[in-house]
């Protein structure tokens, strides 16, 4: 059984009620995980892949770019603490969802902009939230959009020594950069 390094849980620990869950991809995850669990709510952080077709997929298979599957990271989240809407805003503000099958120096379609909704709820926020973050962007002179946002679709673990892999390297690669835009998000936090 693998433990969290910052959380202290077992990673296969079942989700407590009245948490809910969230999956974003947003290019190497290694920096992608960080950036959450570093957020006041978070409970739980895993790296894994999402929006392929090969079920329980290597690393090894989805660094090829032949799965179909994106490096995602899995969020378990307290909604009374941290909103669906701040990490979206998270999101946004922290990665260049116009670069198509990249992030950076990071290229193939693993690395994609991508967010996994696991409801209607979600579905419907991170939509609108893309509407109005593509209209800030190209006020800034940014192209397109390229985020794909999909229903709930499996996760899949990623390996055991690439989670929370930059807490174990702390000097580890991290191409974690966003545009300088910031998301205009209703009600980023609970009241």
């Amino acid at each position: 059984m693998i433990t969290h390094a910052i959380f202290n849980r077992p990673m296969d620990a079942e989700i407590p009620h009245g948490l809910d869950e969230a999956i974003f991809g947003m290019g190497c995850y290694w920096g992608v995980e960080r950036l959450f669990w570093q957020q006041k709510g978070v409970w739980l952080t895993e790296v894994g892949f999402a929006g392929g077709t090969t079920e329980n997929p290597t690393y090894e298979q989805v660094k090829t770019g032949t799965t179909g599957h994106a490096e995602v990271v899995r969020v378990v989240y307290d909604s009374s603490l941290i909103s669906y809407n701040h990490l979206l805003q998270l999101f946004w503000e922290n990665h260049d969802p116009t670069q198509g099958e990249r992030q950076g120096n990071d290229v193939g379609s693993q690395y994609r902009s991508m967010i996994v909704a696991q409801n209607d709820s979600q579905l419907s926020a991170a939509e609108a939230s893309k509407i109005d973050f593509n209209n800030r962007l190209a006020v800034d002179g940014f192209g397109e959009i390229t985020t794909q946002i999909v229903e709930k679709t499996p996760f899949w673990p990623g390996p055991d020594d690439h989670q929370q892999y930059l807490a174990k390297n702390p000097d580890g690669y991290c191409g974690l950069k966003g545009t300088g835009v910031q998301a205009s998000i209703p009600n980023p936090d609970p009241i």
